[in-house]
């Protein structure tokens, strides 16, 4: 796969190839000089992309471990609340016998 490489990159490599030139220093080497410096431009980009990728993915586990961890704590809070409520139905189940032995015993 052939990357193209912009022409920001291509006058840079330039530039800094001009700038190391030796007396003596043909065009052709200073071309080829700012060649490989191209492709020293382009490889260190490419490493950045891929670090920026892991660096993403890891920002995204972290946060949803974060939010794993903070669902468990969500849970526990409903599961003590449905624990408090057992006395409710038990407490009207009592009230209600309560009733129906009053009633009972009054219409005798």
């Amino acid at each position: 796969m052939a990357q193209q490489i912009s022409d920001e990159t291509k006058n840079e490599a330039m530039k800094v190839a001009k700038s190391t030139q030796k007396p003596g220093q043909t065009k052709e080497q200073t071309k080829l000089i700012a060649l490989g410096i191209e492709k020293g431009i382009a490889e260190y980009k490419k490493q950045q992309k891929g670090k920026a990728r892991v660096r993403d993915k890891q920002k995204k586990q972290q946060v949803r471990a974060k939010a794993r961890a903070a669902e468990p704590e969500h849970i526990e809070e409903n599961i003590e609340d449905r624990a408090a409520s057992p006395y409710l139905p038990w407490g009207l189940l009592t009230l209600s016998w309560i009733g129906f032995i009053s009633y009972h015993v009054m219409t005798k």
